[in-house]
């Protein structure tokens, strides 16, 4: 009854061929990389790289996003390996199984089903607000007692009706929307950079990074860990305000690491995940880049509107019709994390339920979309709630920490399994190896204790009802605790009488 008892990869891989748990396999490179495009490139693009230029970092805001895209990096190559070397769903929750064991997958599966499942509420309100004003730009009204703010975000709530739907029809059908958006979404953003070059003037680059000067930090809960434990002075611009933007836009990022959870439905997953991991993260650090360039080029960073930057950027230079056509790349933007975060979501626990760490009738595949529709349905139900009615705020940062706790254990377990499975074929390796994954758990941990101390506090708290379902189910239900494989599941059942 061991907590640290491990999953082994071939039983894992032997689970995804058992005729009642078995996905499609419909995915290739292509989709898993406009999966990872679709996921990352949202909200950040429109806003983030705005308000990071004017408050902490300068024009050195894009030095700030390949910083991040390194960090990021770090990871991403341990992602890649871990998925091609498990090519099952579940992501960092499966990859922690196999190598770390029980409990601790137990911890990230907890972990990464709250940075998905809030992640897709945070967003869906995010996606309400650019809505109402797509709408109010092409002269629809939309009334404000069920719009953002109101007492009920109606129109947040559709669009997770409409995405669960659609990922419970099936994944390949999911792609197909996922990808006419992401399509929309890259265009407008490349139509932003294009359109911005003409008004670029150098002398706003200048000075490229700005004299560091103290700034009024946050207090009691809110100022972040480090800050608590250090008594650090917090700083904006010159060469530290690099790295403090570095830090904010990191979250720009988180996503990728999504791909990861549909490996069972990829057709050639060991050469297929490592390449959409990777070329969705430098794809969306190419955007970021060329976006923040422009940005600061058109506008000089301390006149720079934070709330939106890149629609103010063009008000700036008389071309206000250009709002239109951001909002509308916000909207198809943040549809697609909604979308890709639900169906991270509904595979890390088809995962957890199909190992008995949860109920196994959650895991239920549907005989003709072969999708898990009823956990699909769980989940879309209780992100509509949560999006619907309650007041975001702060919680969004919870996202941040849930992720990054993923990051932490997938990089210590990809060396970990380097060492207890040195046998097991493995399509991508991680270079460098253990210094990369050992970069990636430190820069991840200095991230997290970037985080404010409510966050922590919010984060434990959630930990605790975490743990208690695991030892007062997970523990005595799961699997391997019982012995019982799927196959001799499966035979039991058959063999058990009608009524």
């Amino acid at each position: 009854m061991s907590i640290l008892r491990t999953k082994s990869i071939e039983q894992s891989i032997a689970d995804t061929d058992e005729p009642e748990y078995q996905l499609k396999k419909n995915l290739t490179a292509v989709d898993l990389t406009v999966f990872g495009v679709g996921v990352v490139i949202g909200a950040g693009i429109f806003t983030l790289t705005g308000r990071a230029a004017a408050t902490v970092s300068g024009p050195a805001i894009m030095i700030s996003f390949l910083i991040a895209a390194v960090v990021c990096g770090l990871a991403a190559l341990c992602y890649a390996e871990f998925a091609s070397t498990v090519p099952v769903s579940g992501s960092a929750y499966t990859f922690s199984y196999a190598s770390l064991g029980e409990v601790i997958a137990w911890i990230i599966g907890w972990d990464l089903l709250l940075e998905l499942l809030l992640g897709a509420s945070v967003v869906a309100q995010g996606w309400s607000t650019y809505a109402v004003v797509l709408l109010d730009q092409l002269g629809i009204s939309w009334p404000a007692a069920i719009g953002p703010g109101g007492t009920v975000d109606v129109l947040a709530m559709l669009l997770v009706a409409v995405l669960a739907t659609l990922v419970t029809i099936g994944i390949k059908e999911s792609m197909r929307v996922n990808l006419v958006l992401v399509g929309l979404k890259v265009f407008i953003v490349l139509f932003v950079i294009i359109a911005g070059i003409s008004y670029i003037k150098p002398a706003n680059w200048s000075p490229f990074v700005p004299p560091a000067q103290a700034t009024q930090g946050s207090e009691g809960l809110h100022q972040p860990l480090v800050q608590l434990l250090f008594g650090l002075e917090p700083t904006a611009f010159g060469v530290a305000g690099i790295f403090t933007g570095a830090a904010l836009v990191f979250f720009a990022y988180i996503g990728f690491d999504v791909v990861a959870t549909t490996a069972e439905e990829a057709r050639n997953p060991q050469r297929d995940l490592p390449i959409g991991i990777i070329a969705s993260l430098i794809i969306c650090a190419v955007l970021y880049a060329a976006v923040s360039i422009v940005i600061t080029g058109m506008v000089r960073y301390d006149q720079i509107d934070p709330k939106a930057a890149l629609a103010s950027a063009f008000t700036s230079v008389g071309k206000p019709g250009f709002a239109t056509l951001i909002s509308a790349g916000a909207v198809a933007g943040l549809t697609t994390v909604v979308l890709t975060l639900l169906i991270g979501a509904s595979r890390v626990v088809f995962a957890m339920s199909r190992d008995h760490l949860l109920p196994p009738k959650l895991s239920a595949v549907h005989p003709r979309f072969k999708t898990p529709w009823v956990i699909t349905i769980l989940i879309g139900a209780l992100t509509m709630l949560v999006t619907g009615l309650t007041p975001i705020g702060r919680l969004e940062e919870m996202v941040n920490i849930g992720t990054l706790s993923a990051f932490v254990l997938v990089s210590v377990g990809v060396i970990v399994l380097r060492q207890k499975r040195p046998d097991l074929p493995r399509a991508f390796r991680v270079p460098l190896m253990p210094f990369l994954p050992i970069a990636s758990t430190l820069v991840c941990l200095y991230l997290m204790l970037n985080l404010p101390v409510d966050t922590w506090l919010r984060f434990l708290i959630w930990m605790a009802l975490g743990f208690a379902i695991y030892f007062a189910y997970g523990r005595r239900k799961s699997r391997l605790a019982t012995g019982e494989t799927l196959s001799e599941m499966r035979r039991s059942l058959e063999k058990q009488p009608t009524e």
